[in-house]
């Protein structure tokens, strides 16, 4: 893993939440999209070199509205950076980590994206994603 890509945190109202993260981190939102596989909104900022992703339910059942239902608004999870998805979903699946999906799957921002279960990870949901790039 390369370096943490993203930390990502569920929210009930993505216009609210875009409003006050670019307040806290004075910036302003670089990019938002709906990643309809995942039935989810997503917000970019960034403050420095580091990225947040807001993430706010684009249908009632979700994972992120079950998120916000269960556990309420907050971090949801931490994205780590990866040359080849594929090579490292093989090194967790050795290693004993459950996966939540057997091939990475396309997420936000250009990413093809993998979950490890955060029951493997002392409660932490965790994502993997590796830039896709164009030929």
């Amino acid at each position: 893993m390369n370096k943490i890509e993203h930390i990502g945190i569920a929210v009930k109202s993505l216009s609210k939440a875009v409003s006050i993260y670019e307040q806290l981190l004075n910036t302003s939102c670089y990019k938002t999209e709906t990643v309809v596989s995942e039935q989810v909104n997503t917000a970019f900022l960034k403050a420095g070199d580091n990225k947040v992703e807001l993430l706010e339910a684009a249908s009632e059942d979700s994972a992120i509205a079950k998120f916000l239902e269960k556990k309420g608004e907050g971090i949801h999870h931490i994205a780590f950076a990866v040359d080849d998805i594929l090579e490292e979903m093989e090194r967790l699946k050795a290693n004993g980590f459950v996966l939540l999906n057997d091939v990475p799957k396309k997420g936000a921002d250009n990413k093809m994206v993998c979950f490890v279960h955060p029951k493997s990870t002392n409660g932490v949901l965790i994502e993997i994603c590796q830039e896709i790039k164009w030929i």
